[in-house]
């Protein structure tokens, strides 16, 4: 498994393709909620796995938080350590950049996901593209 910055348009598409299958197919969220007006300001991650993307997520530094963002695994890869590598990704990311608090919304069935990697829960549920979710902070 291979995770990287995304460094051109392939690997954005490649990140979008896994984002489209997950967040659109799979969760049903609106192509114009997924894709949005951010995309341009954010640092975005993709994961292979033989050459083929499974994973992606995105980054933005926001009020001094980074921002960790549309963090999905394809079906297929998904309990294969996939998700754990891209947040590694990011969080080193974010630490060779100087950001030390993290922040999430997590789909509130990834929570354990999460809180297993230092994320602690900070906010009552609320809904995101029609999906229940609750805020997540880590300091590293």
């Amino acid at each position: 498994m291979n995770v990287k910055v995304v460094e051109n348009e392939k690997e954005l598409e490649d990140a979008f393709c896994v984002r489209r299958t997950v967040f659109i197919d799979e969760q049903n969220v609106p192509a114009e909620e997924e894709i949005d007006q951010y995309e341009e300001d954010a640092v975005h991650f993709v994961s292979y796995l033989e050459g083929s993307p499974i994973a992606a997520g995105r980054f933005r530094v926001i009020d001094g938080f980074g921002k960790v963002e549309r963090i999905c695994v394809l079906k297929e890869a998904r309990k294969t350590g996939a998700g754990k590598a891209i947040m590694s990704e990011i969080e080193a990311y974010a630490l060779e950049n100087e950001l030390h608090k993290l922040k999430l919304n997590a789909q509130t069935h990834a929570i354990p996901f999460y809180a297993g990697l230092g994320y602690e829960v900070v906010s009552e549920e609320f809904l995101d593209a029609g999906i229940p979710h609750k805020t997540m902070i880590k300091k590293i």
